[in-house]
């Protein structure tokens, strides 16, 4: 059998799908799975073992160039060509439909209209998956998934994944033998733990400890970071594949409700996940892998963004999880 899944961004949102491949390869050891994707986060899924081919798409170079859509429908149209048995729109957006219908299958699975945001998605499908919204991000992912071909996947199993996110050996910056890591920065600053508070739990913890970051802002944060404790140090900007190195040997992560903190998830590498604005259920809660979260109430459905409720989190809750999980 011929897949594709077309799961286009972003980098949790992919993590979150990529659990399911494990499950496709156990039930559908000959199946060919192929991967429509944005090219910024392409990275996340190369060296997988049970991704056959990644596609990449640049969708989002449309809103600032029209024209760039027929290129883009050229590209996927080109993708068709490998005359795939079922397409799987494991996103659910207006534009994620469009591309799984362009690919041409018999074939198009994905969520029905009342289990997406964007319901006018499940026009474009034959095969209709219907799971809350509200549901476990990651739940809702393996089901849209796996369902359309036959597979029922528990949360045991779930649990219990082995590790899907891999790396390619290559000259890096040296690190300590023994490091924490934290990541500082995600979509809105609401979600944001406050930069001084991970630095009071970085000196409870005495471990040396380096700070991932992706924008200018967060790492005008992470400079204040160091020079606050010399247990802190500022990671390089690298690649994709180099963080997924990084993030494999740390004893432990602790970031906000981002991708590289969800990345742990996928690596098996223990990590606390804070949240404030955001839903717990959108990771799983594993022994390795454990979430926080502010009092604050959440409505799925729209989530507030003006919830700062993410700072009242108390850093000795925090201490308290990592050294259970440290020990």
């Amino acid at each position: 059998m011929k897949i594709c899944i077309v799961k286009l961004s972003a980098m949790g949102d992919i993590i979150h799908a990529m659990v399911a491949l494990e499950f496709i390869k156990k039930h559908l050891p000959d199946s060919t799975v192929d991967w429509v994707v944005e090219a910024g986060f392409k990275g996340v899924l190369e060296s997988n073992p049970h991704i056959d081919n990644i596609l990449p798409v640049n969708l989002k170079a449309i809103k600032n160039q029209k024209s760039q859509i027929f290129s883009q429908i050229k590209l996927v149209k080109e993708y068709a060509k490998n005359d795939y048995d079922i397409v799987i729109d494991a996103q659910g957006l207006l534009k994620s439909a469009i591309v799984a219908k362009l690919l041409g299958a018999k074939v198009i699975a994905g969520f029905d209209k009342e289990s997406t945001r964007e319901g006018i998605a499940a026009f474009f499908y034959n095969k209709k998956v219907s799971i809350a919204y509200d549901e476990n991000t990651i739940d809702r992912n393996v089901r849209v998934i796996c369902e359309p071909l036959g597979i029922k996947v528990s949360s045991e199993e779930i649990i219990n994944k082995t590790k899907f996110l891999y790396f390619k050996e290559e000259e890096s910056t040296p690190l300590k033998d023994e490091y924490n890591l934290v990541v500082i920065g995600s979509t809105w600053e609401s979600r944001n733990y406050p930069k001084e508070k991970f630095v009071e739990l970085i000196e409870r913890l005495q471990i040396h400890t380096y700070v991932v970051w992706g924008s200018d802002e967060e790492h005008e944060k992470a400079l204040w970071m160091q020079e606050q404790s010399e247990l802190v140090e500022i990671l390089p900007k690298g690649s994709l594949n180099t963080l997924k190195k990084v993030i494999s040997n740390a004893k432990l992560l602790i970031g906000n409700d981002t991708g590289p903190t969800h990345m742990a998830w996928g690596l098996n590498v223990p990590s606390i996940t804070i949240f404030g604005p955001t839903p717990t259920n959108r990771v799983y809660v594993t022994p390795l892998n454990k979430v926080i979260k502010s009092s604050s109430k959440i409505d799925h459905y729209k989530l507030n963004k003006n919830d700062f409720s993410i700072t009242e989190i108390e850093v000795d809750d925090i201490v308290k999880i990592a050294k259970e999980l440290l020990v």
